[in-house]
């Protein structure tokens, strides 16, 4: 069906397997995080040659990295941002395993730095200093799946993608979706209370986790592990590993909610005059596509010019101020296609939407989103980028871009906004050549006065990890924090689960 003069192009209905990967360039090694950002070792101590060689009788040798080049692919960030300095990487291959080397490192005070898959943005999975990684990449077992109850059981280091095959198998769907999932693990999503994509529709990890398995820095493995959506029981000691990046303890196994999955998926790119009319646009979508609307995403122009221009990829439409990413996911495609149909005329003869496609051809689909997955990633490709993972009030969601690109002038080589509109969730970034202290100091603390001045969060779905931590103050009240440190002190009393993580420093 084509409306008002082929400015929305249909196609057909239902939604197929996006791949997302990309092929990055070559990216220069970062200087050590404890030389760029100036930290002080804690007393820990240091691996010695009897430590390595216990490991191996725990776990065999095979699983005990020690070589040099293999140990820098798990010392360095994904954003090439931080760098650590650890001497062993440990892959158990059970939650038995995990818990004799927390024993261990305990006993003799070894700090270690838990790691999935490594695509966190905040430095909170890599080593600050000489901490042992533990890797759960052998831990990558899929229990269950129950397509009565929806419910999946999974190890941690199930990657998200294996398990969103594994569930969609079983007519499901994982209620979390990522531009990483081809590589980052459950575990890790569930101790970062990843957002993502589905957020609008699923909710938060809080809701759709039932229960956990985790090993605390002594060894002890604490079972909180549920079936039930409704388990009243004392305190939900499982929020407290939900967030909590690896300080309080290692995520070893889960229990995820599993919604039916869809069987009708339709994607919308829209271009728009300006921001206000991005959130007419929002509000439009809330109320004519309601239950069916998934994914509403947002990116401005210069965020969308990095994609095409790094990835040789080609917009549906033409060049536009702003754009929206709207997808919805019912049960019956032709009502569906109706509904959104209907909510572009309007949003056109309001004169919110300028032109747009819609389609629910899975090919097509798939371009459509690679326009957004790949922005993250585009950026780097600029040379340097500093992200920013925030929570603005929607009124003001896409106010600091522009405050950015007057403060950072010349000094940045682009300064964009793109993100999860309809959770208030604003991916800020600034690329530049090279890292530098002048554009630091430009940006930082500046960013997060300016969030804060906003009532906004520091941090909306990635974690505070190593570099946000002297910003934890900018949302949470002193006496939060303060609590926030007893329970560490309570639940991890040495300080050896990923130290420098999390909490401020001082």
């Amino acid at each position: 069906m084509l409306l008002k003069s082929s400015l929305i192009r249909a196609v057909s209905q239902t939604k197929g397997v996006i791949t997302r990967g990309y092929k990055a360039k070559a990216k220069k090694i970062p200087e050590f995080t404890q030389d760029r950002y100036q930290v002080s070792r804690k007393s820990f101590a240091a691996v010695t040659d009897s430590d390595v060689s216990q490991f191996e009788k725990t776990i065999g040798s095979k699983y005990v990295v020690t070589d040099s080049e293999e140990l820098l692919t798990h010392n360095v960030d994904f954003l090439k941002a931080v760098r650590g300095n650890s001497k062993v990487v440990l892959k158990p291959g059970s939650t038995e395993e995990l818990s004799q080397i927390m024993k261990y490192c305990y006993e003799k005070n070894l700090a270690v730095c838990p790691q999935g898959g490594n695509t966190g943005l905040v430095g909170g999975s890599v080593p600050v200093f000489d901490e042992i990684v533990i890797s759960l990449n052998r831990m990558n077992k899929i229990h269950s799946i129950d397509e009565m109850t929806g419910i999946a059981v999974a190890d941690s280091g199930v990657i998200l993608e294996n398990l969103e095959k594994s569930a969609n198998e079983h007519g499901l769907v994982v209620p979390l979706d990522l531009g990483a999932k081809a590589s980052c693990h459950i575990g890790g999503n569930v101790s970062t209370n990843a957002g993502g994509l589905r957020v609008i529709r699923y909710g938060s990890l809080h809701g759709s986790v039932l229960g956990v398995e985790s090993v605390l820095a002594n060894g002890t493995v604490l079972d909180l592990m549920s079936n039930f959506k409704k388990d009243n029981t004392g305190y939900h000691l499982k929020h407290m590993f939900i967030g909590s990046e690896g300080t309080l303890g290692i995520i070893s196994k889960l229990a995820i909610l599993c919604p039916p999955a869809p069987r009708a998926f339709h994607v919308a790119f829209v271009g728009l005059p300006s921001f206000d009319a991005v959130l007419q646009t929002y509000l439009s979508a809330k109320r004519q596509l309601g239950e069916i609307l998934s994914s509403c995403e947002m990116m401005d122009k210069d965020a969308l010019a990095a994609a095409i221009q790094h990835f040789g990829l080609k917009a549906p439409i033409d060049d536009y101020p702003f754009y929206m990413l709207l997808e919805t996911s019912g049960s019956n495609a032709d009502h569906d296609q109706e509904k959104f149909n209907s909510f572009l005329e309007n949003g056109m003869e309001a004169g919110h939407i300028v032109d747009g496609t819609i389609t629910g051809d899975p090919g097509k689909m798939q371009e459509i989103w690679k326009l957004r997955e790949l922005v993250p990633v585009a950026l780097i490709e600029d040379g340097y980028c500093f992200k920013y993972d925030i929570s603005l009030p929607l009124r003001q969601f896409y106010e600091i871009v522009p405050v950015m690109q007057e403060r950072c002038g010349s000094l940045a080589h682009r300064v964009c906004g793109y993100g999860h509109l309809g959770d208030s969730n604003l991916h800020l970034n600034i690329s530049c050549s090279e890292f530098t202290p002048e554009i630091y100091k430009r940006i930082e603390p500046y960013v997060f006065e300016y969030t804060s001045k906003l009532k906004g969060s520091v941090s909306a779905e990635h974690g505070i990890g190593f570099l946000k931590t002297k910003y934890l103050s900018y949302t949470k009240a002193d006496n939060a924090i303060d609590m926030m440190k007893e329970v560490k002190n309570l639940m991890d009393p040495k300080g050896i689960l990923n130290p420098y993580k999390v909490l401020p420093l001082n």
